[in-house]
């Protein structure tokens, strides 16, 4: 994120991703290209709500929600759901 990360530029950025992945799953089939940018937008979308998460919870037990990183795609995309 950039500058002044608050919760609502994080779901802007969420939202603005999204709308994104739909046009491109819109059009049916992609090019390799847009098969990288779909890969892409997943990893930000996981790394966004992963900020979020981290941001509320930090929140929740009286802490600064500035505080919370962006944490790099390969822990997020580790997860488990």
């Amino acid at each position: 994120m950039t500058q002044h990360t608050t919760d609502q530029t994080i779901l802007s950025n969420i939202s603005h991703l999204v709308e994104e992945e739909r046009k491109l799953y819109a059009k049916g089939e992609f090019t390799d290209a847009e098969r990288d940018r779909l890969k892409k937008i997943g990893i930000e979308l996981d790394q966004c709500w992963d900020l979020l998460r981290q941001r509320r919870g930090l929140r929740e037990f009286g802490r600064d929600a500035d505080k919370a990183e962006v944490r790099p795609a390969k822990i997020v995309e580790n997860y488990k759901g």
